[in-house]
């Protein structure tokens, strides 16, 4: 067991510098002058050189690279080239809500999820139809358009939820909570809908096989084989799912957070990228690849735990 965390730790530290040097050459590659974007589109040639000099932009790509690569592993990821602010600077204060609404994204797909999985494991065939059908829609559905329908309903219409905006927690914990409802249920609906189907499927093969027609024969309580028997024997490839379904979240943070004027990493993500400011967006690489690599870890570790397989292999 400790030898397989090991080993994905380590492929989880290879995929943090991986990552962000996939995003570097691709922004290096892209076209563009920052220095020109920065100055505007009359500012002469000699300023632009200038500027160009002062970020190190004329030095060639794989230099910056090596001196990015240098500071990265001194925890130095450098300087905003539009403000000229720390990159840990700016982004510190984005991270907090983005782990905000990623975080309540995956408390609230897996629970909802799960529960709804095994209630249409153990409700029949109408119920499972229904969980098909919401699955389906939970994949169709874009979650930019879920949060302009939620806005539109529980915003404009009935006024009970806030449409944009973030509320710290240490200003309102009712405000902060009431910020992030909507965005949070517009970026968990499909993980809702794909956590239940997952946990459906493993559900109706668990309580089919038979080490369950024995506890039943052996007079074990339908609770007790539902949770204590069935569910775990059901979770490696739940949670395998949820980690999957979490990666994605990621992405559609970037989204929904531009939908819900958040200010976080993914909003941040999209102003970087407009102003090419590189360290910036390489930052954010960073953080996100932290964050998968932490949920991964936390996720193989309760895998272990709950699934009697994966603690033997």
């Amino acid at each position: 067991m400790i030898k397989t965390l090991g080993l994905r730790l380590l492929a989880s530290l290879v995929l943090l510098i991986v990552v962000p040097t996939v995003t570097f050459w691709l922004q290096a590659i892209t076209p563009g002058n920052v220095a020109q974007q920065i100055l505007g589109i009359g500012a002469s040639k000699s300023a632009i050189n200038t500027l160009n000099h002062q970020l190190g932009l004329d030095q060639p790509v794989w230099q910056r690279y090596l001196t990015w690569l240098g500071g990265f592993f001194h925890g130095d990821l450098g300087k905003s080239y539009i403000t000229g602010d720390s990159v840990t600077g700016t982004l510190g204060g984005r991270l907090g809500v983005s782990l905000s609404l990623i975080i309540g994204a995956l408390i609230v797909f897996t629970i909802v999820g799960v529960g709804l999985g095994i209630l249409s494991s153990t409700g029949g065939r109408v119920f499972g139809r229904v969980i098909d059908i919401i699955s389906t829609a939970g994949i169709a559905i874009p979650n930019f358009w879920l949060g302009v329908l939620l806005i539109g309903v529980f915003a404009v219409q009935l006024n009970v939820l806030p449409a944009t905006g973030y509320v710290p927690p240490d200003q309102s914990a009712s405000g902060w909570i009431a910020s992030l409802v909507l965005p949070v249920i517009a970026l968990s609906f499909a993980g809702i809908t794909g956590v239940a189907k997952q946990t459906r499927d493993q559900m109706l093969v668990s309580l089919a096989s038979p080490y369950a027609r024995s506890l039943r024969a052996n007079g074990a309580s339908e609770s007790s084989l539902l949770f204590r028997h069935a569910l775990r024997n059901a979770s490696g490839p739940i949670i395998t799912v949820i980690g999957l379904i979490f990666v994605g979240a990621l992405s559609g943070s970037v989204v929904v957070e531009n939908i819900f004027v958040l200010p976080g990493l993914g909003s941040q993500a999209v102003q970087s990228t407009t102003q090419r400011d590189l360290p910036v967006i390489q930052g954010i690489a960073v953080y996100f690849t932290i964050i998968v690599v932490v949920v991964n870890v936390v996720i193989d570790i309760v895998n272990t735990i709950l699934n009697p397989k994966a603690r033997a292999s």
